[in-house]
């Protein structure tokens, strides 16, 4: 009683799986971790061009002026007086400026 190779290996040969896992690795990297990347690199150009008098928001949601920008921290200023200090990485976004003034009014 010999069994035949198809017999053996049922669903296919094994190099159509090596070509099916493949595809799901470059599907996967184009959809997955290339657009991850490019977020990373545009973040953290974000956060090194932070300067003095830039209004940003936090990840918490706090929007306030730079008043100090140090190597790893960034002291925010929320209100008149009142003054935070927040890691480079809580700042998910750097808004144009006048854009605290029209929010208050």
């Amino acid at each position: 009683m010999l069994l035949s190779a198809a017999a053996a290996q049922p669903g296919g040969s094994t190099m159509s799986f090596w070509i099916m896992m493949g595809l799901f690795v470059v599907i996967f990297y184009f959809l997955i971790i290339r657009p991850q990347n490019k977020r990373q690199k545009e973040h953290k150009k974000m956060i090194s061009e932070i300067d003095k008098g830039d209004e940003v928001v936090t990840a918490g949601g706090l929007l306030g002026r730079v008043s100090k920008n140090t190597e790893n921290y960034l002291v925010i200023t929320i209100a008149e007086n009142v003054d935070i200090s927040v890691q480079k990485h809580a700042v998910t976004a750097v808004l144009p400026k006048g854009t605290l003034k029209s929010i208050k009014e």
